[in-house]
């Protein structure tokens, strides 16, 4: 395992003991990683740094391992490091798992949930047998998010079934589970309630799935909140995000206190960067000094991950 970085067992743990969930934040660039890091510090709040495998492929496992390692030796430079697990956010198949958990990576999620049954419980079962030999945790997801994430695209919304859970941990032996109670991924969440224009969450599956697997780790995809206020800037200069729609944070707030340990945010990030972005650049248009627009938009992040974990995560001060 990668210096610096722990797997996710004892941050559960301590998430279900504090009734409280792990953030777990997605990176695409160094500017959006030395956010989260800040943010993370600042507030004392243990979590989670993600990175997609269309990412890692993209920026190459190299640069990814040297960012990370990179966010680890800032950490121990700061002398109050706060915990922190590397994850593979969707990886789709064994052969990615495989290659992050040799790279050092702590934790990884085999994303299984467009299989049949057997065939999600087979792949699942394979990765965790092979990382809990090296001391890594695993992620699978039971159930299918609607909308697109990097390779994780789907067009139909399938709830998990809370009849399928405990057999499907006790036959993988998987550190944690994502599930689908109508999060949605992308900037379109989830269907629109009557009345009022917000998705709203299957608390009665998530409640059916704790009691099916009481103090066990769930994970919620899809949950980012589209904030108006970033959505508002964006499109005032130039963006064109005319159907963007969150989950309410309440409602996620509410599956924290409920059965929630882990919560992903990714689109939330990217919309407050790009907002940020495009404001700088609007303001600034004989500028050619990309710190013009990379240092508000680091500022902009910071803010919103503070801010989530410490409204909607309650994990600050838990470090």
């Amino acid at each position: 395992m990668m210096s610096g970085f722990q797997n996710t067992h004892d941050m559960f743990r301590r998430a279900y003991e504090g009734r409280y969930a792990v953030p777990a934040f997605n990176f695409v660039c160094l500017e959006q990683l030395l956010a989260i890091t800040d943010a993370c510090m600042a507030a004392r709040s243990p979590f989670i740094l993600q990175c997609s495998a269309n990412v890692r492929r993209a920026l190459g496992p190299a640069v990814v391992r040297a960012l990370a390692r990179g966010c680890a030796e800032t950490m121990q430079a700061s002398g109050a490091p706060v915990p922190a697990a590397l994850h593979l956010d969707h990886g789709m198949s064994m052969e990615e798992c495989l290659s992050c958990i040799e790279d050092g990576f702590t934790s990884v999620m085999i994303d299984g949930s467009a299989l049949p049954y057997e065939e999600n419980v087979r792949l699942s079962a394979r990765v965790a047998e092979y990382a809990h030999a090296r001391g890594v945790a695993v992620e699978a997801e039971l159930g299918a998010l609607s909308g697109a994430e990097e390779d994780a695209v789907s067009h139909e919304s399938r709830c998990t079934d809370p009849a399928q859970v405990s057999d499907f941990v006790m036959r993988t032996g998987v550190d944690s589970l994502a599930v689908s109670i109508g999060t949605s991924h992308g900037v379109v969440k989830g269907t629109a309630e009557p009345g009022t224009g917000l998705p709203a969450l299957r608390f009665d599956i998530l409640q059916a799935i704790d009691d099916a697997l009481p103090g066990f780790p769930i994970v919620l995809h899809g949950a980012s909140g589209i904030l108006p206020r970033y959505v508002d800037t964006l499109n005032r200069y130039g963006g064109a995000l005319e159907e963007a729609r969150g989950i309410p944070e309440e409602q996620v707030v509410r599956a924290v206190k409920s059965a929630v340990r882990k919560v992903n945010i990714a689109s939330d990030g990217w919309i407050a960067m790009t907002s940020a972005v495009r404001k700088a650049l609007a303001e600034n248009p004989a500028s050619i000094d990309p710190r013009v627009f990379l240092s508000p938009a680091r500022r902009e992040m910071k803010e919103l991950y503070v801010r989530k974990i410490t409204e909607v995560m309650g994990s600050a001060g838990k470090a």
